[in-house]
């Protein structure tokens, strides 16, 4: 069972994908959805399953809207905070948050700029340095529960963010830098998110040219934590995808390049497929 948002005549709505096919679920959005308990918004679910099934094949869009952000952390692998720490000018600032009591917490994309599944994800044209980063995204409700989980790319600038920490945002926040999955996994179907494999191939004409493997069990900090740290000074009215982070960071040799193609799968939760355009040509589409 997936939440996914499909386009139908009237324009963008929320459904359910089963076995059986697509159905419709009764809410206006994703976001509606995302304001219900765990326990209501299973009933919504089980309810639509039960229903009708959407003709013919529609068009799946990116499963957010609405007021729906998407944050993420960083350094909460091993892997991530040494590949911080070669790309920096300032070493020390990896290090320490790795085991500091605070998590590194960044806004990444408002639900309107994220793409999904097929869609082109971008590099920074002003970046010589880029790489896509695997990760699994908790998608929370407004009271903070997980009630799905998302295969995210935080697409990142390592040149721009390795300049000067405080050059982040840059890094990270910018047109084709968010790519999600067509589907939320309902958190009730995924039996132990702690042992999920994350796997990243980055495709160049026919050849391979970077792969790598991690787990969720190699996370350095809970979810929980991170979930505890987003939502201590901040509310999400429509909820909110919070990504944890990567543990896949190729070497210093290695870029993403404009044509090449980058595919992430995590076990249990689903895959995501994305050619890559330079910002210039992303913005021009």
């Amino acid at each position: 069972m997936r939440i996914v948002r499909y386009l139908d005549a009237s324009g963008p709505r929320p459904g359910v994908l089963d076995g059986d096919g697509l159905h419709p679920v009764d809410a206006a959005d994703v976001a509606t959805l995302l304001r219900q308990p765990v326990p209501r918004l299973r009933e919504m679910l089980d309810s639509a399953v039960a229903g009708d099934v959407v003709p013919g094949t529609p068009r799946l869009l990116a499963p957010l809207d609405g007021r729906t952000e998407v944050w993420a952390a960083g350094v909460t692998y091993e892997r991530s905070r040494d590949a911080r720490m070669e790309e920096s000018s300032e070493q020390s600032v990896y290090d320490r948050v790795y085991a500091a009591e605070r998590p590194e917490l960044f806004f990444k994309s408002v639900a309107w700029r994220v793409v999904t599944d097929g869609d082109p994800i971008a590099v920074r044209a002003d970046s010589p340095l880029n790489v896509p980063e695997p990760e699994v995204g908790l998608v929370l409700n407004v009271d903070a529960e997980v009630v799905g989980y998302l295969v995210v790319d935080d697409v990142s600038s390592r040149s721009i963010e390795g300049d000067n920490p405080l050059y982040l945002p840059q890094a990270k926040v910018y047109a084709g830098s968010c790519a999600v999955s067509t589907g939320i996994v309902p958190a009730w179907c995924v039996p132990d998110p702690g042992d999920l494999a994350i796997e990243l191939r980055v495709r160049r004409g026919q050849d391979t040219v970077f792969s790598g493997v991690t787990s969720t069990g190699a996370l350095y900090r809970t979810g929980q934590d991170l979930i505890g740290h987003l939502f201590r000074a901040l509310r999400f009215p429509d909820g909110v995808v919070l990504s944890t982070g990567t543990g896949i960071v190729p070497d210093m040799a290695f870029s993403l390049r404009p044509g090449d193609t980058v595919d992430i799968s995590v076990a249990g939760i689903g895959s995501l497929t994305n050619p890559v355009l330079d910002t210039d040509e992303w913005l021009r589409r």
